[in-house]
């Protein structure tokens, strides 16, 4: 167990993101959590903002009641703010919003409203600050990320392979792109920390074929290593077979049938990770309350695939599955971006 005290180094981590963010001396920046947030990461914000000379102010709401069968995690979609009528017009006023609630406002219903006034939204994810120590975010990141993100953009179709047996297609068209590198710093947009990683959002019914999770792989959802391989088979976004043998696979079939829901078993996103920083094997490192597994979803060369609530295609369901897997070879329209785990990336 970690220590949670406050560390000068820690501030040191939170303030330069926040110069990323380009904090302005008088600007109003909301910090955003609820009653189950991580406490010190709410007071290293709080003390990393008032170097900025910014004008800080707190909302914190209650966490809500549990409605869901199972536990929910990381799914990037907080109910925190669910009701919270006063609360979101606070956040509207803000030049910043430093999102420190425990699931995280990126898929949350409220987030297009607090964009709608300006603001732009800082996700801390809900990590113990010696692992955001280690991914403060590099400027040369930007650069590389949007360029990932213009081929995404560009592409028609994308298939994912490995030796492990993975051969997915995904039809790119009327897929939503975007990339995240770690800080924002223009009006309504959003960000996380830590950074480094590009998804796509596809159409409906554009996803087919079979995604091996092949023992080493990991299961977010879980905060587990795969001691066994797992095949998805997904016919049209949605996977319609669980094949393996173990826990790993029960575990599996038990999480997405606890949810009663046939959009729990389809395509949320895709993408893949680029961040050097990050580590593979950091899940082995902390208690499993100590982190939120931000940092393997976006391990440079990862195929990130992920179940669950995709806005883009209509789907909305609490059950959320982010699944990153090593050892893939991702092409679109025939140029490989990652072969076999290790990013090719196009010149910036």
């Amino acid at each position: 167990m970690l220590n949670d005290r406050i560390e000068a180094k820690w501030v040191d981590a939170f303030h330069r993101v926040f110069e990323l963010c380009k904090v302005q001396p008088g600007e109003a920046v909301a910090i955003l959590s609820e009653t189950q947030s991580r406490s010190l990461n709410v007071q290293l914000a709080e003390l990393a903002l008032a170097r900025t000379g910014a004008t800080v102010f707190h909302v914190v709401v209650p966490t809500p009641r549990q409605d869901a069968p199972v536990p929910v995690r990381s799914t990037g979609a907080s109910v925190a703010l669910t009701g919270q009528t006063a609360a979101l017009e606070s956040l509207k006023a803000a030049g910043l919003v430093v999102d420190l609630t425990v699931e995280g406002l990126l898929h949350a219903p409220e987030l297009p409203q607090i964009l709608s006034g300006g603001a732009r939204v800082m996700m801390i994810s809900n990590e113990h600050p010696d692992a955001l120590e280690r991914l403060v975010p590099e400027p040369a990141m930007e650069g590389r990320v949007k360029a990932a993100v213009k081929q995404a953009r560009a592409a028609e179709r994308m298939q994912v392979t490995s030796k492990a047996g993975t051969d997915l297609t995904v039809t790119m068209a009327g897929a939503v792109t975007a990339g995240v590198w770690g800080w924002c710093d223009r009006p309504k947009t959003v960000a996380h920390w830590p950074g480094g990683v590009v998804v796509s959002f596809p159409a409906a019914g554009s996803v087919n074929g079979r995604l091996v999770l092949d023992a080493g792989d990991v299961n977010l959802t879980f905060k587990r290593y795969l001691e066994s391989p797992v095949t998805l088979v997904l016919e049209n976004d949605y996977v319609t077979a669980i094949e393996g043998q173990g826990t790993d696979a029960e575990l599996i079939r038990r999480y997405f049938a606890a949810w009663d829901d046939p959009v729990a078993y389809s395509t949320s996103h895709v993408g893949w990770g680029m961040n050097e920083a990050a580590r593979y094997e950091a899940l082995t490192m902390y208690d499993q309350r100590d982190t939120n597994g931000t940092e393997l979803r976006c391990y440079a060369g990862n195929f990130l695939y992920s179940t669950g609530a995709n806005e883009f295609a209509k789907r909305y369901t609490k059950g959320h599955f982010d699944l990153p897997v090593r050892g893939c070879t991702i092409a679109l329209d025939g140029v490989t971006v990652v072969d076999e785990g290790r990013l090719v990336e196009a010149a910036v």
